[in-house]
């Protein structure tokens, strides 16, 4: 045997909380028929912080592949929240922006994401945030 528990591990942690907090808000998603997946949630706000973006820099952002972008941008694009744009000269990229439907949906869901953020750091100082964040950041970087 080698090396220790996994339950000891920061990293197995983190991606252990990820997990977490996606069934907890995918959950309630589900119980408030929003209709829509965590991992699109995730692309929506991009695209809406972005005003609209390309494929390629949505995967980017969002650090997913491209290929399931794709057929997420595919399901977004059937529910009428988001459209696709061409590019003038280019035939391979289209940007990405919200429909008006996409930007009501956000404003309209807002609040439950706002809550379930506020429940992830429930009973943490302001002091303690920032100085998980900073190790988070330290993590990336030491991992980038």
């Amino acid at each position: 045997m080698t090396g220790g528990k996994i339950e000891d591990v920061i990293l197995f942690q983190i991606e252990k909380t990820s997990k977490i907090s996606k069934v907890y808000s995918q959950r309630d998603f589900d119980r408030l028929g929003l209709g829509i997946t965590i991992e699109q949630w995730i692309l929506l706000k991009i695209i809406e912080e972005f005003d609209q973006m390309s494929q390629k820099e949505l995967a980017e952002k969002s650090l997913r592949d491209p290929a399931s972008i794709t057929r997420t941008l595919d399901l977004l694009s059937k529910k009428g929240l988001i459209e696709r744009q061409a590019i003038e000269n280019n035939r391979r990229q289209y940007n990405i922006k919200l429909t008006s439907t996409g930007k009501k949906f956000i404003v309209d869901n807002f609040g439950t994401v706002q809550a379930h953020r506020s429940k992830s750091v429930e009973g943490f100082t302001s002091e303690e945030l920032k100085t998980l964040e900073g190790m988070l950041k330290r993590i990336q970087s030491n991992m980038s």
